[in-house]
């Protein structure tokens, strides 16, 4: 399996991750328009009256899940997320998780970024 189609089905697992910690998904692979130094959110989903964007790494164990999450990246994400916020008028609350797909393992980090 490519590492697209790796990618497409780590998501998936995480969403259905998320739904069964009772989190909505109000949208997958979220990306931001042109001249923004598109980012793609990957999951963002809904709690109560919190908003989680979640990151979502498939490696073969956690360190180099952590590895691969670097500071520009972690910046483009933030813009992403604010541009979402604002766009969509949020005034509750809202946080950056990561989810780590390591073989048959998930690894949840809230408030990771």
């Amino acid at each position: 399996m490519n590492t697209y189609k790796t990618g497409i089905l780590s998501e998936w697992y995480a969403r259905m991750f998320l739904r069964m910690h009772g989190y909505k998904i109000l949208q997958s692979r979220y990306v931001t328009g042109r001249y923004t130094g598109r980012a793609e959110i990957d999951i963002i989903a809904k709690r109560k009256n919190i908003i989680v964007f979640v990151e979502v790494k498939n490696r073969p164990d956690l360190m180099s899940a952590w590895a691969a999450i670097k500071p520009a990246q972690v910046a483009r994400l933030r813009n992403a997320a604010n541009t979402y916020l604002i766009k969509h008028r949020w005034t509750g609350g809202a946080r950056f998780d990561v989810i780590a797909v390591c073989g048959l393992k998930i690894y949840w980090a809230k408030n990771a970024i």
